[in-house]
């Protein structure tokens, strides 16, 4: 059997996936992908006089200014997942996990880390699908006709989200001279320029939510590490960002790559002529209804 008949069979298995699992998805997408927030949330409460200390003494700025920055990091991080959990004002509920993002980078220096801000940037494109998801772009003024225009905003925020997920990977890729992590180094960055070029998207997502779940389960096992270390923080936080990708990776499948990528090309041309033979139709039928004196 060939390449071809290996990646059908996967299509094949994958599709079958998706509609056994189409119903529930979704929520298992925005559970995953909230999860950082609502792990880092109620660790704020937990550890909040560490947290003030930390701020206070890396920026000077007195225990009022870092009391305010533990709690709009405990309420905006944990306000922002029930909203998206709940499905309510999702849109703004993800603008505020933006900020939350943005204002750790800086407060912790994440700045000067390109693996932590490769990750947080990856974060942030699963926050983006969640934004695309809840967006709808206008409506074409002729029912049931695909507008074959420039690709809505919808389409973009699709795209930048696609790009800035594969960015967790980017930091999982070794390039250590030995066969295994050259296997790995090889097909990791082939999946990574399949998401990233929107081509077979959803079965390449799918494999990297399957070998992103099982390095953070071997990587980042917090659990077999005591509460009282400093590694078990690190690997907690790191194990709920990556979950958080993860959940990023199944809001993609569910979605689609959206208009600006090479799976979406390749179903709009052969259609292109049909839907406009269609318009042409449409027209001529509208026109036909008018009255002689009307047409001229």
């Amino acid at each position: 059997m060939g390449p071809d008949g290996i990646v059908g069979i996967a299509e094949d298995a994958a599709e079958k996936f998706l509609r056994v699992t189409k119903h529930y998805l979704p929520h298992v997408a925005h559970l995953c992908l909230v999860s950082t927030f609502l792990e880092d949330g109620i660790r704020m409460w937990f550890q909040w006089k560490d947290q003030r200390d930390y701020i206070e003494t890396s920026w000077q700025c007195g225990a009022a200014l870092a009391n305010l920055f533990v709690l709009i990091n405990l309420l905006g991080q944990l306000a922002g997942c029930i909203l998206v959990l709940s499905r309510r004002f999702v849109p703004q509920a993800c603008i505020g996990l933006f900020v939350i993002v943005a204002l750790q980078t800086v407060a912790y220096s994440i700045l000067w880390d390109v693996k932590f801000l490769m990750r947080n940037l990856a974060l942030s494109g699963g926050l983006l699908l969640l934004l695309s998801e809840s967006h709808s772009d206008g409506r074409s003024m002729f029912a049931g006709v695909p507008s074959v225009g420039t690709p809505g905003l919808r389409q973009y925020m699709q795209l930048g989200g696609r790009l800035l997920l594969v960015l967790m990977f980017m930091t999982l890729l070794h390039f250590e001279a030995n066969a295994i992590s050259l296997v790995q180094d090889l097909v990791g960055t082939v999946l990574i320029l399949l998401v990233a070029l929107g081509y077979k998207t959803k079965l390449a997502a799918l494999t990297l939510v399957f070998w992103l779940s099982v390095l953070n389960l071997y990587l980042n096992a917090f659990w077999a590490v005591p509460a009282y270390k400093p590694l078990h923080d690190f690997l907690k936080y790191d194990f709920f960002q990556t979950l958080s990708v993860t959940g990023g990776l199944l809001l993609l499948v569910a979605l689609g790559p959206g208009g600006v990528s090479m799976d979406a090309k390749k179903k709009w041309r052969p259609q292109y002529r049909r839907e406009l033979v269609r318009l042409c139709h449409l027209l001529e039928d509208g026109l036909l209804r008018l009255a002689p004196g009307q047409r001229e």
